[in-house]
């Protein structure tokens, strides 16, 4: 069983930057993979970033490409999203999930966390 805490978000403005901290339980944390996803009001939930148990691997959605940075500290059972350049089209809720493979497909995930709001106002 892994249970996630995201936190870090905030109001900020467009251009600046937000990081993100997904804080989990759980022994077996290092051995999932994790995503990042957001939902914005009347939206689906969609695929941020994700990478691999072990950090090797990363993968990103185009809209965030080159502004966001998924990493991780598995003696810490810490995933992070660092944010730059922020746009109010990233106005979100931010969720982190774990699952046994890095996906972009929700239905990967097993475990989630509440999310933490990230606003950009422009």
């Amino acid at each position: 069983q892994v249970q996630l805490v995201e936190s870090g978000g905030g109001l900020v403005q467009a251009g600046g930057s937000l990081r993100l901290s997904c804080a989990a339980s759980g022994r077996t944390f290092s051995s999932y993979a994790t995503g990042w996803f957001r939902q914005a009001p009347g939206k689906e939930r969609e695929f941020v970033a994700t990478i691999s148990w072990g950090g090797g691997s990363t993968y990103y959605a185009d809209s965030v490409k080159g502004r966001f940075t998924i990493s991780r500290d598995n003696a810490k059972n810490t995933v992070f999203l660092q944010m730059n350049t922020l746009k109010p089209e990233d106005t979100a809720v931010y969720y982190c999930a774990a699952g046994r493979r890095g996906s972009s497909r929700l239905s990967e995930y097993d475990y989630w966390g509440q999310g933490t709001q990230v606003t950009v106002s422009s």
